[in-house]
């Protein structure tokens, strides 16, 4: 998905707008079909939607701290259940299923980022940040890697082993590249999917790393930290979106009827800006 260069992202004469706040940290937005937006309050333990209509009200409470989020076909919503070190299917009447909490007989270090593929089958991150809400100060597992997991939920891989702590992690629609964030290595790579979920073909996209990260109708990466950066294919950046009242932007995702509105979670607040472009993935 080649991406041009150049034109500003952001529509002419847009600013940023917050949208809610009083929050202890928001992250893992995720657009659900209608454009409603879905995000999390990971360490008061909710997770909240954002209607198209301007309407925030609470989805889940409790909600396994949840970070990171991303809607599957057909509707269920895949939640980084942090504090079960699990990844759950969430449907849409708050019902939880687990899918997984353990790899190779151990718990998972505390699932992080999620990206769904066209087909339902899933890549996430499972980096080591130890949380007050554990009752464990140690890595479960034996390094912090990326896993996919199958469309019919048998089969569970490490696909990426060798990053220092992977973190924000993204695909194309067409289901054919990964976008996964080195963030304590300050790098982002991109890698080739084949069918059965193994990667190959890992290239540097860009020298910095990203909590969160997010795509564009024109191929436009987007990272997150200092605000968002959005880069094209080739690494170079074409345009910043601040955020000054917020020390860190922690995630982003396209949303609204038209899935022209960037929202962005920064921390206390919830924020929106209105863009050029259409997000790439849309949920079906």
């Amino acid at each position: 998905m080649p991406s041009r260069t150049g034109d500003r992202v952001v529509a002419p004469a847009a600013t940023v707008e917050k949208l809610a706040g009083g929050f202890a940290f928001t992250e893992g937005p995720t657009s659900d079909p209608d454009g409603n937006v879905f995000f999390t309050d990971q360490p008061n333990d909710r997770i909240l939607k954002w209607s198209t209509d301007g309407r925030l009200s609470t989805f889940l409470q409790p909600a396994g701290r949840a970070n990171g989020m991303y809607f599957a076909p057909g509707g269920d919503l895949i939640a980084c259940a942090d504090e079960k070190t699990a990844l759950w299917s969430i449907a849409l009447d708050g019902r939880q299923t687990l899918l997984l909490d353990t790899y190779g007989g151990r718990a998972l270090n505390g699932p992080n980022d999620v990206w769904v593929r066209p087909d339902g089958a899933l890549y996430f991150t499972d980096p080591f940040y130890p949380r007050p809400w554990w009752t464990y100060d140690k890595m479960p597992q034996d390094g912090q890697h990326v896993y996919f997991l199958s469309a019919d939920r048998q089969q569970l891989v490490r696909v990426i082993t060798d990053l220092t702590k992977p973190n924000g992690i993204i695909g194309t629609p067409d289901g054919r590249s990964l976008f996964v964030s080195d963030i304590k290595a300050n790098r982002t790579y991109r890698y080739d999917i084949a069918p059965d979920g193994t990667l190959s073909g890992k290239t540097l996209v860009v020298e910095q790393g990203s909590d969160g990260m997010t795509l564009d109708e024109e191929g436009h990466l987007y990272l997150t930290g200092d605000g968002v950066m959005v880069f094209d294919s080739q690494g170079r950046q074409i345009d910043h979106i601040p955020i000054p009242d917020e020390k860190w932007t922690a995630n982003v995702a396209f949303g609204g009827q038209d899935r022209r509105t960037l929202f962005i979670t920064a921390s206390t607040g919830l924020y929106g800006i209105r863009m050029r472009v259409r997000g790439a993935n849309a949920a079906k």
